[in-house]
């Protein structure tokens, strides 16, 4: 199958209501730098205020909309925050075009093209599976700014002093995901990389459980991977993903995977500024020396300890590894439902290139704590 070109993530949009709160969570929590704003003409245009923020080689443009007739305020009305779009680089946005083209994609409109000082960007949209998130697809030459219209802002100290590299993956929910896997294979020409299937219910009692199918697909070229989960039998209805589904409008990017070099520092750094993230509880970590060696993971560089002490989580398998993370959803975190269930997490990865199977546990049954429990005090 013919492939797209594709060169890497380019970055992603998001919609919010209160554009200050998300400048704070990235610039103050997050270390990102806000690199770009749209400028006045666009602003007017859009009837949206928008603002670029960067950290390594993630991008993130956030939107909040000025006034009520702006398409972004109708967008708001019906989900709250979250993530509106994601943009992938390309080689050839032509090649691009007639690839999807031939494998029957939905444009949002045709292919447009800007030179600014002597750098070329063109792009174009498609329709998703994922209710209102588009995709697009992006090419540049020499043109650095996020997009035609927007203006670079002075950096008056050093950013992302955490060490953010780039997108490791994107995750979304659905209530069935084989029209977003079959999209994904057909019109995008991804393959599969990894499935599981996992449900609390079989390792406790109770009336209650969470449940999931979850399918990885990856383009081998660019090694970008884009997740889908759906609930699982039984108690459909109470499985985390369908209830995320509910709280988003519809069908969704659920978090955003950032990849560090070295996570203990970022958590630490991160707490110290307020960031709040699930919680593991302590039995995670009693048990992790015998669930590693089971995976014949005998070369885990950081203590148990610290780990434990952060609640970040290990998984591998034959030497090699991964730590990962996750924040708070949004809305936990402000106590406000509008904020949206999104959440970020953070990888570190040394070797292993799963996506924390081993984790699964710890991972559904903290986001089904957070979802059934009272929202605690909101960050700072």
């Amino acid at each position: 199958m013919a492939d797209l070109g594709l060169l890497g993530f380019d970055g992603f949009d998001f919609a919010v209501a209160n554009l200050p709160r998300s400048r704070q969570f990235y610039v103050e929590r997050m270390d990102f730098a806000e690199v770009e704003r749209a400028t006045p003409e666009l602003v007017e245009r859009t009837g949206q205020e928008t603002s670029v923020f960067e950290a390594g080689e993630i991008r993130v443009a956030v939107s909040s909309p000025n006034r009520a007739s702006a398409p972004l305020a109708a967008y708001l009305s019906r989900h709250p925050a979250g993530v509106t779009g994601l943009a992938f680089s390309v080689k050839s946005l032509d090649r691009a075009w007639q690839v999807l083209a031939a494998r029957g994609a939905t444009f949002l409109g045709e292919p447009t093209e800007n030179e600014v000082e002597g750098g070329l960007y063109r792009a174009f949209e498609i329709a998703t599976p994922l209710g209102e998130v588009a995709f697009r697809f992006v090419e540049r030459r020499d043109f650095s700014l996020h997009a035609p219209g927007f203006e670079a802002l002075p950096l008056t100290e050093p950013t992302n002093q955490l060490g953010f590299r780039l997108i490791d993956h994107v995750t979304s929910n659905a209530v069935t995901m084989m029209p977003v896997v079959l999209w994904y294979r057909e019109v995008l020409g991804f393959e599969h990389y990894w499935d599981i299937q996992f449900h609390t219910a079989d390792m406790k009692k109770g009336p209650r459980g969470s449940g999931l199918k979850s399918i990885v697909m990856w383009d081998p070229e660019s090694k970008i991977k884009l997740a889908t989960n759906e609930p699982l039998r039984p108690y459909f209805f109470d499985s985390q993903i369908n209830v995320f589904v509910q709280q988003n409008g519809g069908p969704g990017v659920q978090h955003i995977a950032l990849r560090v070099p070295a996570l203990i520092p970022v958590v630490d750094e991160l707490t110290r500024r307020g960031v709040q993230f699930l919680a593991t509880p302590p039995t995670y970590y009693e048990m992790l020396p015998d669930r590693l060696a089971r995976v014949n993971v005998s070369t885990l560089k950081e203590p148990v300890e610290e780990l434990a002490r952060l609640g970040i989580l290990v998984d591998g398998a034959d030497d090699r590894y991964l730590l990962q993370i996750f924040l708070r959803e949004a809305s936990a975190l402000y106590r406000d439902e509008r904020a949206g269930p999104f959440f970020y997490e953070i990888i570190q990865r040394a070797g292993h290139n799963g996506f924390g199977e081993g984790n699964f546990r710890a991972l559904f049954e903290a986001i089904e704590r957070e979802q059934f429990m009272a929202y605690q005090s909101p960050i700072g």
